[in-house]
């Protein structure tokens, strides 16, 4: 066959297209809008899927957001309590410092360590030990299932705890025991406790919640008697020692000045005493006492209802989708 019958035979038989850039950007843009048509007739045909599916997530949601108890957050506005004993201290500490540390007296007045102090001590394993068993809250704490809002009494999950016979008698594995541990109920008491001090102020909110906002006032109102109590016994334990100390090295001395010293030692820490028996709120002040919440502080009904219709609808797409490629895979697997 001959060049010229050959070029006749490709111009007969081979169509040439000039492949452009702009070609391209229309082909390109035909071909997305074919799939978003796709994709929008697929879901379209699985409009009652998408219904059904989402009917089922929101009546799901709405029931699991009425079975949940309301919790109730007490909460109370803290001050750290004035110490007009520290002037005196602070007066001799620039003096005697020395001195008075080797008798263990503390002379540095720091206030804001003080209230720092207390609320670690709040966290603690050895406070919160001290307080279950002062007010017997375990109970309340780790096996209230609801609050009867008609009677103001709290209802028990029976299958933990039996409160006609106090007994324990929930089903764990070890190392957990029938009987909550100290270590164990810390844990679920901090999730309910919180405190947060603004370091400007230096004020401290402290706040509980609880199915029953009856407990959860009354669990704000015993750790700020019992912190108080807790410091003021503290402070008058040190003050106590460090005036036995102090009483011991004066029939020791001869040095006047020495005497004179120890006398106003034993004076501000007798202040310490006195300040701790007429003081109440001995570290810290309320301002703002708890009280009983009217209004429950969570669950999020609403937001709950809202977001299980989000997943629902999100589910239902995307069940309609796999089945949609998964019937076509099928077909041209056939094919």
């Amino acid at each position: 066959m001959t060049d010229n019958n050959l070029n006749e035979v490709n111009k007969d038989n081979i169509r040439y297209v000039m492949i452009t850039p702009e070609n391209l950007q229309n082909s390109d843009a035909d071909n997305d809008e074919i799939d978003f048509r796709k994709l929008w007739n697929v879901i379209w045909s699985g409009k009652w899927i998408i219904i059904g599916v989402t009917a089922i997530f929101t009546i799901a949601s709405i029931f699991y957001a009425l079975s949940l108890p309301n919790i109730y957050k007490s909460e109370a506005l803290l001050a750290p309590a004035n110490s007009e004993q520290q002037g005196g201290l602070g007066a001799l500490a620039s003096q005697f410092g020395g001195l008075a540390s080797l008798a263990g007296v503390n002379l540095g007045g720091a206030k804001a360590d003080k209230t720092d102090m207390a609320i670690e001590i709040l966290k603690s394993r050895e406070f919160f030990s001290q307080f279950v068993d002062r007010h017997n809250i375990l109970p309340d704490l780790m096996a209230v299932k609801e609050w009867d809002r008609i009677n103001n009494s709290v209802i028990y999950d029976t299958e933990i705890y039996l409160p006609k016979s106090d007994e324990w008698v929930r089903q764990v594995k070890p190392p957990r025991q029938i009987k909550p541990s100290m270590q164990e109920a810390i844990e679920t008491f901090k999730n309910l406790l919180n405190l947060a001090k603004d370091k400007e102020t230096s004020m401290v909110n402290i706040s509980i919640q609880h199915y029953s906002p009856y407990i959860a006032k009354q669990w704000v109102d015993w750790l700020i008697r019992d912190i108080n109590l807790n410091m003021k016994s503290r402070d008058k334990q040190e003050a106590e020692k460090s005036i036995a100390y102090l009483q011991s090295q004066i029939e020791k001395t001869t040095i006047t000045e020495h005497k004179t010293l120890l006398y106003q030692l034993i004076e501000e820490q007798t202040k310490t005493l006195m300040f701790a028996e007429v003081r109440d709120e001995y570290v810290f002040k309320t301002i703002d006492s708890a009280l009983v919440p009217e209004l429950k502080a969570k669950p999020k009904r609403a937001l709950i209802v809202v977001l299980g219709v989000l997943l629902g609808g999100m589910v239902a797409v995307m069940i309609v989708l796999i089945r949609y490629f998964a019937s076509n895979k099928t077909t041209n697997g056939d094919r």
